[in-house]
């Protein structure tokens, strides 16, 4: 990668963090939009703008409000006063569904222990907005403040990092045209904008398309530290031990440790094979630590009792996509439900998903479409996107920016100017409605 690319690169990124924050602020300062916000039901039962972020302190400051919503509550509070801070959103089991605040809720709970919905949440991307705090506090910010500017250059920082590791991924096969292609594709994606909220997003395609880059290098010491930490900024991370451990057993390592006791017993251990293994295998090995540490635990019972999330469960999943594929034809067709609102779907909520089953197929396409070029890349895309398919509610269409094999696709497809042309308006201006949407902490995916 020459100094001329990277020079490139680097405006483009700035270029693009100025333009999607300053569009936030300007779309915010144009005009309020229509209460509720009817794609999700839970908000949809007050007149109140942001009747979610109410009493949420994390939530309110004024500084960068537009880049704060919904799950950066818990990033800035872990950041702040760690996993049991007392300004993070927690549940009570005789309040199922609900949540509260205990440093602004005065209802007496009595004796009954609070689910802090913290846990639910990895610690690297906090850990780095604490870090990034320190020297901010020159700035003479209140903390919540600092936070918020902290988490925005992680997560845009990660950003850049993806950038250039998606170029150097992309450059033999695509060239310098295509991997700006593929660079540009990444910063357009409808739910690109989240790069540059306090959300994990940013961070986590830094790292996990940093190790992939490392790993086409054959460095596979940085790649292992890569994955590592992109394993604890979010769980689908564990997924890189397939590019992993595919690039080490082509290195046909694995033949040495393939030996007799008799010969583990009169000759040295192959130590160099078993320390790649190793690192080859560093995104499990980190993964399960944390999965069978205090914080893993509590990950998994907050994850079930209150989000009704569990890893893997296909069958649930499946059950999930379904009925919401349902709900949103219903909407369209306005066929009754009952349960909904007045009956009937919101045809909010079936546009909602409509660019969310879109996302899916095209996301689904692209990556098996990479299968046969970039093995390795695809494999992981491919894992980062069944994972959240089916451990949880839908929502893949922001997961979908962790796969780098759509973007390679992507790029290939866009060498047919028709395409280049037509991606890029439809893109961009979803990508618009949706932080437009964000900013007004409507709910985006």
């Amino acid at each position: 990668m020459n100094k001329m690319t990277i020079r490139n690169i680097v405006l483009l990124w700035l270029a693009w963090v100025i333009i999607v924050i300053g569009f936030q602020a300007l779309a915010t300062a144009r005009f309020q939009p229509q209460w509720p916000d009817m794609t999700n039901w839970f908000p949809g039962d007050s007149t109140e703008p942001a009747a979610f972020q109410k009493g949420r302190p994390y939530l309110l400051e004024p500084f960068m409000n537009n880049q704060v919503s919904w799950d950066s509550e818990p990033y800035i509070g872990i950041s702040i006063g760690g996993y049991d801070d007392p300004c993070i959103s927690v549940t009570y089991p005789s309040i199922p569904g609900e949540t509260t605040v205990r440093c602004t809720d005065t209802t007496n709970h009595g004796s009954e222990k609070p689910i802090i919905l913290s846990y639910a949440y990895f610690p690297f991307y906090p850990i780095l907005i604490h870090l990034f705090a320190i020297p901010l506090s020159l700035l003479q910010l209140n903390p919540i403040a600092t936070a918020t500017l902290a988490g925005v250059l992680v997560s845009a920082l990660g950003t850049l990092a993806a950038m250039l590791a998606l170029y150097d991924l992309t450059y033999e096969a695509l060239g310098e045209n295509g991997g700006m292609r593929a660079v540009f594709y990444l910063l357009i994606f409808p739910t690109s904008f989240f790069f540059v909220q306090v959300y994990t997003e940013g961070l986590f395609v830094g790292l996990a398309f940093s190790c992939l880059a490392m790993l086409q290098r054959k460095h596979l010491v940085y790649a292992a530290l890569l994955a590592g930490a992109a394993t604890l900024t979010r769980a689908v991370g564990v997924a890189l031990v397939f590019p992993m451990a595919i690039s080490w057993i082509r290195t046909n390592e694995w033949y040495a440790l393939d030996l007799e006791w008799d010969q583990l017993y009169f000759k040295r251990p192959p130590w160099r094979p078993i320390w790649h293994a190793l690192l080859a295998f560093t995104p499990l090995i980190v993964y399960l630590i944390w999965k069978f540490s205090y914080y893993g635990i509590s990950f998994d019972y907050v994850e079930s009792i209150f989000f009704g999330r569990a890893p893997l469960d296909i069958g649930v999943g499946f059950s999930r996509w379904a009925d919401t594929f349902y709900y949103m034809v219903a909407g369209f067709l306005h066929l009754p439900v009952p349960g909904a609102p007045n009956d009937f779907i919101p045809v909010a909520y079936s546009a909602d998903y409509l660019i969310e089953f879109s996302g899916l197929v095209i996301g689904f396409i692209a990556i098996l479409r990479c299968l046969k070029t970039d093995p390795e890349v695809a494999w992981f895309s491919l894992a980062a996107f069944l994972i959240p398919l089916v451990s949880g509610p839908p929502g893949i269409h922001r997961y979908l920016l962790g796969a780098p094999a759509m973007f390679i696709t992507l790029a290939r497809w866009g060498k047919n100017p028709v395409f280049d042309r037509a991606w890029t308006v439809a893109s961009l201006l979803v990508m618009g409605l949706l932080a437009m949407l964000f900013a007004f902490n409507f709910w985006v995916a």
